[in-house]
């Protein structure tokens, strides 16, 4: 890992700048010829939504890092989460060059690879948390380099799959270049999630929108993820428009780090919030207080309800 792997606005990549001044602007592959949302895993996702959404609450998805600080807590750490209250969970894929990441998954992703994180211990690790809860969707993450390489994505998504995971959130892959693994992903029964930032376009937002399977990951500031002691003033307008243009649910993350936070979006009307770095920071320096990130993780599910 390399401190220069940050770059300060790593989601343009979901949500690509406008075309240069005379130049024309990048066109999507058309929905129908691509698009995850009506696979197996989409369908697990929509309903952990719709559930939450039945209760009178937004759905939580908290995060953890596969294999930090080793396999075993990490194993720990998910399924605590999930008994206090997650909806969904997202795992980090370890990854040397984490470019969307911030300070504290950056640290956590080194604790995690020096540790021998690998992606088999990844899959052992989805595998495990899905026999153990088999209701909870899993929402992987990872970048391109780690699922499709130099191939086409088939066999890693494959083994995420059938390891129980629902969905897989790539966080450098645009929606342009992802028809292909889309198509493989639809055959494999994953939903492909895509991310949108604050400085996406309104017509390039409803076009992600319109791709992405399971729901819509809305970025909630310009930058790398990381605990936010405020979100940006204008996350309720991002929100609102998010969900004005998406046909899938819309999920806030980047920042979000405590009740209040939660309470804020989930007043602007967001379907799920997630929260990552803030229960990285949760488990403490060495990464093993389980019981601290539980807490956290009931904290803002008491936050959820609209």
């Amino acid at each position: 890992m390399t401190s220069g792997s940050v770059r300060s606005t790593p989601v343009s990549h979901g949500a690509a700048a406008p075309a240069p001044t005379g130049a024309a602007a990048p066109t999507l592959v058309p929905p129908a010829f691509a698009g995850t949302n009506s696979t197996p895993g989409a369908r697990r996702i929509a309903a952990a939504f719709a559930s939450a959404a039945a209760a009178g609450r937004a759905a939580l998805i908290p995060y953890v890092v596969a294999g930090y600080p080793d396999a075993e807590t990490s194993l720990a750490a998910a399924l605590a989460a999930v008994d206090a209250g997650a909806d969904l969970l997202e795992v980090g894929l370890p990854y040397s060059d984490p470019m969307a990441d911030g300070a504290t998954l950056q640290r956590a992703t080194s604790a995690a690879l020096k540790a021998g994180a690998t992606l088999d211990g990844s899959v052992a690790l989805l595998r495990a948390i899905s026999t153990a809860r088999p209701g909870i969707p899993l929402v992987p993450m990872c970048y391109a380099n780690q699922i499709i390489g130099g191939g086409d994505g088939r066999a890693v998504a494959s083994r995420l799959a059938q390891a129980g995971a629902s969905g897989v959130i790539v966080a450098d892959l645009t929606p342009d270049e992802g028809a292909s693994f889309e198509s493989i992903a639809c055959e494999i029964g994953l939903a492909v999630v895509y991310l949108i930032a604050p400085t996406t376009t309104p017509a390039r937002r409803a076009e992600v929108a319109c791709r992405s399977g399971g729901f819509l990951y809305c970025v909630s500031l310009v930058g790398v993820t990381g605990a936010r002691t405020s979100l940006p003033p204008s996350v309720g307008a991002l929100v609102a428009a998010a969900r004005a243009d998406s046909p899938v649910p819309v999920a806030v993350g980047f920042g979000v780090s405590r009740p209040a936070h939660v309470k804020l979006l989930v007043a602007a009307g967001v379907d799920g919030v997630i929260v990552a770095s803030a229960l990285v920071d949760a488990l403490g320096p060495a990464g093993r207080d389980v019981p601290a990130l539980a807490r956290l993780v009931g904290d803002l599910r008491a936050a959820m309800a609209r």
